[in-house]
């Protein structure tokens, strides 16, 4: 989720990452508190899963480097999205990875935008 939270900043903002946290404008922190995944779409013939409906549920803070008072701050930000998945048992766990690089773009292109958007 980092690298994508990254990528999407350097993709959408003007603003510059760096690695060292002292010469930083700004510090954006954040904690993953849960990730739930529920059934959503059953294939009817099988009664096998074919949605599952994704909440992650995160604490984000953004603080002034210098001054250390919060620009941004939430302590539960809900990101909610449906993702199908393959009925196929081989393909379901070659899709594990790849479900979950969509999922965090998605939820770095959510995150993003409400810390922009507050500006």
């Amino acid at each position: 989720m980092t690298e994508a939270v990254i990528r999407e900043f350097l993709q959408r903002t003007k603003y510059h990452i760096v690695q060292n946290q002292e010469s930083a404008d700004a510090v954006l922190r954040g904690e993953v508190l849960s990730i739930d995944t529920t059934p959503v779409l059953f294939n009817a013939t099988t009664g096998e899963v074919t949605t599952m409906l994704v909440t992650v549920h995160t604490k984000v803070q953004l603080f002034d480097n210098k001054t250390q008072k919060p620009v941004y701050h939430l302590d539960d930000m809900v990101f909610r999205q449906e993702y199908q998945i393959s009925t196929d048992v081989n393909s379901f766990f070659e899709e594990q990875d790849p479900a979950l690089e969509r999922m965090s773009r998605d939820f770095a292109s959510k995150l993003v935008s409400n810390v922009v958007e507050n500006f």
